[in-house]
């Protein structure tokens, strides 16, 4: 038996099935973990309003690890316990660059999604599925000129999204941005996507500065996820776990793999850990 006293799970892809609903073998586990008064806080790449309502209103979530860390979000006092941001200028200066490839990005300010007019307007022919275009239509507010409204406003940026219509150009650029941009975090969340975060906002800093702000030894803490933008969280953990979905490099960074997303791959893993 672990003394596991905070659970972080991502939504997509890990306690999500691919039809983004929460099975019921998952939501029974999480529930019987949360009457055994363990923390159960989402983290993922969405900002909250992002999230699905069914998730934010579960009665057990008081935290939610957002934007792939750029906030900490107390949902009963609906106030930030810490965050992350890029400056207003660096986003301008990735922006400048992303420019000069065949692609659509997007913004995540004031926990909100912004966008170009013209990218938003072209968004069927960058988004990889049905659910990510409807996640873009509804969770971004078109603007003239992105740049140029973040220069007006001239406050920090929480996250930057990039959508690739070209799969053999994304994985090129996964390897050079990283080096264009040593400062910021880039990573990928969904198939065709690539991100950037400020250097501190990581799901693994994010979680390592929960616990501790609930008192919570790393050791007593265990992390689920399937892609590039999991790792430092499953790395920090107690216990990180990925799902049998998941991508190598995500399954070597954790100490565990169990069943994919749409078999309730969480469930199991909880059964396994806790209560076998």
């Amino acid at each position: 038996m672990h003394n596991i006293r905070l659970i972080a799970f991502d939504l997509d892809g890990t306690l999500l099935g691919s039809d983004k609903q929460l099975s019921e073998e998952n939501l029974a586990a999480l529930t019987r973990a949360a009457e055994e008064e363990i923390e159960l806080v989402p983290a993922t790449g969405r900002f909250y309003r992002g999230m699905p309502p069914y998730i934010r209103e579960l009665p057990f979530v008081h935290y939610v690890i957002s934007i792939n860390g750029a906030q900490v979000y107390d949902v009963s006092n609906q106030q930030t316990v810490c965050s992350s941001e890029m400056p207003w200028q660096r986003a301008v200066a990735v922006m400048e660059r992303l420019d000069e490839l065949p692609v659509i990005y997007d913004c995540y300010q004031d926990g909100w999604g912004w966008m170009t007019q013209e990218f938003y307007d072209k968004a069927d022919k960058y988004a990889a599925t049905v659910h990510s275009l409807d996640m873009i239509r509804n969770l971004r507010t078109p603007v003239p000129e992105l740049k140029a409204y973040l220069t007006k406003q001239a406050r920090g940026v929480q996250k930057i999204q990039v959508f690739f219509p070209d799969m053999a150009l994304r994985a090129k650029m996964l390897q050079a941005l990283p080096k264009e941009f040593p400062d910021l975090v880039v990573t990928t969340s969904i198939v065709n996507n690539i991100e950037f975060n400020s250097r501190e906002a990581t799901k693994g800093v994010a979680l390592a500065k929960l616990a501790a702000h609930l008192g919570i030894a790393p050791a007593q803490t265990m992390a689920f996820g399937d892609d590039l933008n999991d790792i430092t969280m499953l790395q920090t953990a107690g216990i990180g776990v990925a799902m049998a979905n998941a991508g190598e490099a995500v399954k070597q960074a954790a100490d565990y793999v169990t069943l994919d997303c749409n078999h309730s791959g969480v469930a199991n893993a909880l059964k396994r850990f806790l209560w076998e």
